[in-house]
């Protein structure tokens, strides 16, 4: 048994709340109590001075990618499409799709993220699949990975490898899901085919949205009868109002990523009009080849942005839970993390309040701070089910320095 001792804890179910000079005790993988002076047979850790939070949720992120960071700050989404989907992608190999999901996967435990949803649209071959699920494995983190296949090569659609890998994968940390093309970007037939899969196999979809091939993707889909409530939409930028009041209708929730959205030109921000209409949120980085990999910037976007588009600005609060309980329901995962809720898995984050850009904070607004002041070098210990990846400002895994090196000699190549 572990005992958090004396934490500024932040639950976030059912709401945002502040709970000063309190205890977190866990149990195995699950939290078991959460109160002031709680007594255990348990390793007890002062965290005075910290903030004690449910482990952020990723919603969205080509973590692949990793080996191709800041290769696009300067470029729209077209221009990326080109650079990226298609040039770069076609020279990873499966080793290099291992070395980036890994990479990218402790850059986020890093950072406080505990669950991650890897939309890993780089399925180039059955091997380049197993390394991606091998490195989300080796790394610790929690992950729903989106069987996904290249922008760029809809041929490359293998329904028989996703049910091989949900065979393969059906236990651990690791869950699987589906991340098909989509009407934005393919035709109805495939469309059809592929929710069809999903049903079957009892997977959740994450799907990217765009109006550039079909002028109401989501009314499309409500035509075709596939407007389901286990569905996530990633951007929505581009849809209009009526497509917005579909998802609303049919209970699927939106996965934005503010920064990569604001950066490539991908729309009006739409956190506000999600937020009016009741849509569960969550929050993604999207990808590192334009914006930083840590979901603290996310945060600070999603709060800056929602003051340019429809509907109410959010608050520190609403944009908190967003990283937390309604990312987990965005991903399928809100009944085992987002929250400190006792019985849940024991996904947690303690950031040090105590540095110089978070003193303070826990005598004035907490929750205000960790969205607009807290950064990667902030967090000290972050748990996975209980167990440590990063304890005292650093990550258990002993690799960190090896993988760091090795991207380097990757990333070389890739840009030769």
């Amino acid at each position: 048994m572990l005992l958090l001792r004396n934490g500024c804890v932040i639950d976030t179910e059912p709401e945002v709340t502040v709970r000063r000079e309190t205890d977190v005790l866990i149990d195995g993988d699950r939290i078991a109590a959460v109160g002031p002076n709680l007594t255990a047979d348990a390793e007890v850790i002062d965290v005075t001075g910290r903030i004690v939070l449910p482990g952020l949720v990723d919603a969205h992120r080509h973590t692949w990618q990793a080996l191709l960071r800041s290769v696009a700050t300067d470029i729209d989404l077209m221009d990326y499409l080109d650079l990226v989907g298609h040039r770069l992608a076609a020279r990873f190999t499966p080793a290099d799709v291992r070395l980036g999901t890994l990479a990218g996967a402790l850059e986020c435990l890093d950072a406080g993220i505990t669950t991650l949803q890897d939309y890993s649209h780089i399925q180039r071959s059955p091997e380049h699949t197993d390394a991606a699920l091998d490195a989300l494995r080796a790394s610790g983190i929690r992950a729903v990975f989106a069987y996904g296949y290249p922008v760029t090569a809809p041929e490359l659609r293998r329904p028989r490898e996703v049910r091989r890998i949900r065979d393969q994968h059906k236990d651990g940390l690791v869950t699987l899901a589906l991340g098909p093309l989509g009407l934005g970007y393919g035709p109805m037939a495939d469309v059809l085919d592929d929710w069809r899969l999903a049903a079957e196999l009892g997977l959740r979809i994450f799907v990217h949205t765009g109006a550039r091939m079909v002028s109401r993707p989501i009314e499309a889909l409500r035509e075709a009868g596939l407007l389901t409530a286990d569905t996530t939409y990633v951007h929505a930028n581009s849809l209009d109002d009526g497509d917005v009041d579909l998802i609303a209708d049919s209970g699927g929730a939106v996965a934005i990523t503010p920064a990569v959205e604001a950066r490539m030109g991908h729309g009006e921000p739409t956190v506000g009009r999600l937020r009016e209409r009741g849509i569960t949120t969550g929050l993604g980085v999207d990808v590192v080849t334009s914006v930083a990999g840590d979901l603290f910037s996310v945060l600070r976007a999603t709060l800056l942005t929602s003051q340019f588009g429809r509907g109410p600005r959010v608050s520190p609060a609403e944009v908190l839970r967003m990283a937390t309980i309604d990312g987990a329901a965005a991903v399928g995962l809100e009944r085992q993390i987002g929250s400190l809720r006792t019985g849940k898995q024991a996904d947690i984050a303690v950031v040090d309040a105590r540095a110089v850009n978070l003193a303070g904070a826990v005598q004035h607004d907490p929750v205000g701070a960790v969205v607009t002041a807290a950064h990667p070098g902030n967090v000290e210990f972050v748990l996975v089910g209980g167990r440590f990846v990063k304890r005292e400002g650093r990550l258990v895994d002993a690799r960190t320095a090896e993988v760091g090196e090795a991207v380097e000699v990757a990333a070389r190549r890739l840009a030769g």
